[in-house]
């Protein structure tokens, strides 16, 4: 009879900082209607979306920001 021998490992996850890792991205979305804009690279062009569909949507005051950020496993000691 073969006898198995398991090993476990601890892994940490935290927000992905390698160079190759996927960008943060920024979408506004409309609270009001859930409409949305594209992903953006910086904030700032979020909050410009929402000033234009406000512009077109008066009665629409409430937005959110959706902010994706990567995060990846590290692998720790064996244990």
């Amino acid at each position: 009879m073969r006898r198995s021998v398991y090993r476990f490992r601890d892994y940490t996850i935290q927000p992905d900082r390698r160079l190759e890792a996927e960008p943060y991205s920024f979408t506004m979305q409309c609270a009001e209607c859930g409409d949305f804009s594209e992903p953006f690279t910086s904030g700032a062009d979020g909050t410009a979306w929402a000033v234009t569909h406000l512009k077109a949507n008066t009665s629409h005051l409430a937005y959110r920001e959706i902010i994706t950020r990567p995060y990846r496993f590290e692998p720790g000691a064996w244990q």
